[in-house]
């Protein structure tokens, strides 16, 4: 396995941004490889090499059914020698679906919670529950977030070799938006766009992962909470015709729970004349977290 680092950057040619004089770049990690791509690389490096550190074989981690964060955990264990844990929201359902199936392939072994317990996942009770089964383990968090993945991803800011103004990215967790917007030397901002409803919360989620890895808040960031299009996993016709159109465009089909999100705020932002003639905008191309159930 050899990630394609550092990840692609290229120029995103519209006459919806030309017209108003602006520039858009695309971060292309979801080709940094294609069992852990985008944030999900980022986020486990160090995590992997905490767990190693601590002499720990075992990585245990959360997720839903369908969750992309569980098929790359399991992947990271393929290929790291780890044994691998996945906690899954709710019962269980035979047959698997494919992102089950996919790491129970790569190794995995499936517990579930129910979806009370699972809200109680990060308890103590829950937690020492998890230990007396399974015996000692290296905790990742649902989504992979805590302050060694916010260091992973604060390394993407060194790959920005051109000169640019704004990064535009999904926000789920906040991991990955506390670390880019550290790792920027502070002539730059981010732009996050919380594919949550009533995403505000999410600046202090954001706050607590920059001080946990750096001691303060950290870099130039502001939330735009109002591109959810209903909450998360919600998607609504305007959305739909926005990924349709895209792909049309530009031969990219945006994962809609995340990207497509995010790219639909970037281009209304534009459109309302939210950046000045000249400005240069990042948008990073992550890969989505979660596939919602059907």
């Amino acid at each position: 396995m050899t990630p394609l680092l550092p990840s692609p950057v290229s120029e995103l040619r519209d006459d919806r941004l030309s017209v108003a004089g602006v520039r858009v770049l695309l971060k292309r990690d979801d080709l940094i490889d294609p069992e852990i791509s985008g944030n999900k690389w980022r986020k486990l490096k160090y995590n992997v090499v905490a767990a190693q550190r601590l002499g720990l074989d075992t990585l245990l981690t959360f997720g839903g059914a369908y969750s992309n964060h569980i098929r790359a955990t399991a992947a990271v264990g393929r290929y790291g020698n780890f044994h691998t844990i996945g906690v899954i929201r709710g019962e269980e359902h035979l047959p698997l679906n494919p992102s089950l199936s996919y790491a129970v392939a790569r190794g995995m072994q499936l517990t579930y919670l129910d979806r009370t317990a699972y809200r109680a996942k990060t308890s103590d009770a829950v937690i020492n529950e998890l230990h007396r089964e399974f015996g000692e383990f290296y905790l990742l968090p649902e989504g992979g977030s805590n302050a060694e993945a916010v260091r992973g991803c604060a390394e993407l800011a060194a790959e920005l070799t051109q000169p640019f103004d704004l990064l535009f990215c999904a926000v789920g967790t906040g991991g990955t938006l506390a670390g880019v917007a550290a790792g920027l030397d502070g002539r730059q901002s981010v732009v996050g766009i919380p594919v949550l409803k009533g995403g505000a919360f999410l600046e202090g989620e954001v706050v607590e992962l920059q001080t946990s890895a750096y001691g303060a808040r950290s870099g130039t960031w502001r939330l735009e909470c109002d591109y959810h299009f209903g909450g998360y996993a919600k998607r609504t016709a305007e959305l739909d015709a926005f990924i349709e159109e895209f792909e049309k465009r530009h031969g990219l089909l945006l994962d809609w729970v995340y990207e497509a999100k995010m790219m639909y705020a970037l281009f209304d932002l534009v459109r309302r004349g939210a950046f000045p003639a000249g400005t240069t905008i990042v948008a990073l191309i992550s890969g989505s977290g979660e596939v919602p159930e059907p």
